[in-house]
């Protein structure tokens, strides 16, 4: 498996793709105007504290006031209070925790009344972006990552990763970090601490309390809202939570950015700094490495697959639905049920990705093509959830239900990723899908064509003059890509009357 990070920089925002064997898996966009991303801690004021609701609303300088429910306090909340007054005023200086005497724990049943008051200052992290007319949800449980753990101030909680599966491993790394571990605070140990040795996990660690420290500084005489802490900017979290060996480039178009991203890499990644590269093409780089093609074709309503099949995104309020279709095909080699099981694996591959690509969240429900064979539902269940292993988004998958549904729960912290893929209409004061997206349509019913009978011979292709010269335009034309995989040749004939989306096969059988 190849991994490869592009990162394009323009003068307002920084676009990150990442790449998996070519494909596009993950996009993400850091823009210059986001001050309430992921992770970073404020020191925020509290506003209505409602007892009905078991929540408060807290000022952190958005002009929706955050969600603070109970639950999100934390157990150790009354010793986070205690510090703050204690550092607010200037006269508290051992930011270790070593001598701090800490509260009793909160009763998790209890009135947020008996925690909070209003107008009272408290340190509070953002676990939610704000999304559409909500302001940021956020906790008063507070963490700092690091490459290999996660520093959790005011507990004595040591904890592992559930994704590394193997219990000998996992009490090797509960040992080392226990071993480790500053009184007065918490570690979890990460997936990418697996079979790390302790003085890789003490060197984070003391990067982690650094940053603690740090912070802590900055509280004193400080006027609320304000942010004092800042999550990793977007490339250095991206490469500190994916990073990996096989990763084998990471190019960016900015001189600065590749300079920080080596300086980054020489700290969590030395033998790596070498691939870090600088995007010198007049081509623009999300060009050249494909990007711009796959989004073109990926975001739309619909995703067309192999084989002809293709799903279709619907997005309500309450949740996501995704379709799967198997389109016009047919394959005289298999039955029904193997059909359906080859086309909803294919789809199952292509959701994990959709997933990840769009960042999704919340509850998505698909409809995958119903099979009778409990075998093969299973096979479906357990691919889908292997397809979905590397996704970093905490999420839940259910089996098949009866009628090939699987409910899926994704973890919503930052806004959907919404790309627009239809352009203007030259024909009509309308918007039409994107030309790419077309060639892959067009594409895709030529390999359904020839597969569903190889007798077929002089096939003509009639599209709109605009599309006509696009497929034929250069010494390697999308035409002899399609004839040097399917090793026929289409003639292609241009047609006035058609509309801009317009597009109709035309061939002849063998006698």
């Amino acid at each position: 498996m190849k991994t490869e990070l592009i990162i394009r920089s323009n003068s307002s925002d920084i676009d990150f793709a990442l790449l998996r064997d070519g494909r596009l898996i993950e996009l993400n966009k850091e823009t210059s105007d986001n001050k309430f991303a992921v992770g970073d801690i404020f020191l925020a004021k509290i506003g209505k504290v409602l007892t009905g609701l078991n929540a408060a609303f807290v000022n952190v300088g958005y002009p929706k006031d955050g969600f603070l429910h109970y639950h999100d306090l934390g157990p150790q909340v009354q010793s986070l209070n205690s510090f703050i007054k204690k550092v607010s005023i200037g006269n508290y200086k051992d930011f270790t925790l070593k001598n701090f005497r800490a509260e009793k724990d909160i009763n998790k049943d209890g009135s947020i009344h008996d925690v909070l008051k209003s107008g009272q200052n408290l340190l509070v992290q953002i676990v939610k972006e704000p999304i559409s007319t909500k302001g940021p949800r956020i906790s008063s449980e507070l963490s700092i990552a690091g490459r290999y753990l996660v520093l959790v101030p005011f507990s004595n909680r040591v904890s592992v990763s559930q994704k590394i599966a193997d219990p000998k491993e996992k009490e090797r790394l509960k040992k080392l970090a226990k071993s480790i571990k500053p009184k007065g605070f918490g570690l979890i140990l990460r997936t990418v601490a697996q079979h790390k040795k302790v003085a890789e996990l003490d060197k984070d660690l003391q990067n982690s309390l650094e940053r603690w420290e740090k912070m802590c500084n900055s509280i004193a005489n400080q006027n609320t809202p304000t942010k004092i802490l800042s999550e990793l900017n977007r490339a250095s979290s991206i490469l500190r939570d994916v990073m990996n060996d096989s990763f084998t480039s990471i190019v960016t178009n900015d001189e600065t950015l590749m300079v920080e991203i080596k300086e980054y890499l020489q700290e969590i990644y030395p033998e790596k700094e070498n691939i870090v590269k600088l995007h010198q093409n007049d081509t623009p780089i999300f060009e050249k490495y494909g990007i711009e093609r796959q989004i073109k074709t990926s975001f739309g309503k619909t995703v067309s697959m192999s084989k002809g099949a293709y799903l279709v995104i619907e997005h309500t309020e309450a949740l996501h639905v995704i379709d799967v279709n198997s389109g016009n095909r047919s394959n005289k080699a298999l039955n029904q049920e193997e059909t359906a099981l080859e086309v909803n694996l294919i789809s199952a591959t292509e959701v994990a990705r959709q997933l990840q690509l769009r960042d999704m969240g919340g509850i998505i429900v698909v409809d995958f093509i119903d099979m009778k064979s409990t075998e093969n539902r299973q096979k479906l269940y357990q691919h889908l959830k292997d397809a979905m292993s590397l996704d970093r988004t905490k999420h839940k998958i259910l089996p098949p239900s009866k009628f090939g549904l699987i409910q899926i729960t994704r973890q919503r912290v930052r806004p959907e990723l919404a790309i627009k893929t239809r352009e203007p209409n030259p024909n009509k004061n309308a918007e039409v899908e994107a030309p790419i997206v077309l060639i892959d349509k067009i594409a895709v019913e030529l390999e359904r064509l020839i597969n569903s009978d190889k007798n077929y011979k002089n096939i003509t292709l009639n599209v709109h003059p605009f599309i006509a010269a696009y497929l034929t335009k250069g010494p390697i034309s999308i035409r002899l890509k399609w004839f040097l995989e399917h090793k026929k040749w289409i003639k292609i004939l241009p047609r006035d009357a058609y509309q801009y989306l317009q597009y109709k096969f035309f061939f002849k059988k063998n006698a």
